[in-house]
């Protein structure tokens, strides 16, 4: 089931979106925010990775020996 989201953006804004979606051939400006918001939620994943990363390198990490050690 799809929602709708209204924004409210400036004009100048609203303008370069419309010139990017028809330029890459988005078949919708929904769809260049589809895309926006997976780009975002990989970067989130990407960072979360690299700062467990950081932990266990700086010793704060746990060898587990079974998946009980999850808990």
């Amino acid at each position: 089931m799809r929602s709708i989201i209204t924004i409210s953006i400036p004009e100048p804004m609203k303008s370069e979106i419309e010139q990017v979606v028809a330029d890459r051939g988005y078949a919708t400006t929904s769809e260049f925010f589809r895309e926006l918001w997976r780009a975002w939620k990989k970067k989130e994943l990407v960072d979360a990775v690299k700062k467990s990363d950081k932990e266990f390198i700086s010793g704060k990490g746990k060898t587990l020996k079974s998946l009980k050690d999850l808990r």
